[in-house]
């Protein structure tokens, strides 16, 4: 169930509703899906793929996008620090970043000229779309972190992230989500 946070208004939304409905004013798809497959850790990506493409596909279809993979972030994931440190810089993409969430969890944050930074912890269960050009970043916890996602694009060159420079990203380094390490 996924979580929306505004820190400096200390509004936390839980209601999937309100949150979607957020989301939505912002230019931020956001879906739950079905997800009652639960994969080990060795699952490889096409059976992930494989188990949520009566999903996926559609969605893909309906949308233009031409391809997925799979993302696995875990305690044993190889210079984690320097993998999330990128994730945590402020940037934007050529294309929208989509996520599926088929377990564990991950932060994005969202500064938007028209709102106040707002983050949304997504979790198992929770599709959401960054739209293409939108200044966001992205946190798996400080420890013992745990995110397993399908990613959709329309072409995967397109995910290439342009970083901001902002640093506002250093505003809210010291912000804990409910059960993100």
């Amino acid at each position: 169930m996924a979580i929306l946070s505004i820190p400096d208004q200390d509004i936390q939304l839980h209601d999937a509703a309100q949150i979607r409905t957020f989301l939505a004013q912002h230019g931020v798809f956001f879906e739950q899906w079905e997800c009652p497959v639960h994969f080990e850790d060795s699952a490889t990506q096409e059976e992930i793929l494989e188990a949520y493409a009566q999903y996926i596909q559609p969605f893909m279809s309906s949308g233009g996008y031409q391809s997925a993979d799979v993302i696995s972030i875990n305690a044993q994931t190889p210079n984690y620090d320097q993998i999330r440190a990128k994730f945590l810089a402020e940037h934007i993409h050529d294309e929208d970043e989509i996520r599926f969430f088929v377990d564990g969890q991950g932060l994005f944050w969202f500064h938007l000229d028209e709102a106040p930074v707002f983050n949304v912890l997504c979790q198992r269960g929770d599709l959401i779309s960054v739209p293409v050009g939108t200044k966001h970043w992205f946190d798996a916890g400080s420890s013992n972190p745990f995110v397993k996602a399908i990613r959709i694009f329309t072409d995967m060159s397109g995910w290439t992230p342009h970083y901001t420079q902002s640093g506002i990203e250093r505003n809210y380094l010291n912000f804990k989500a409910p059960g993100l390490g």
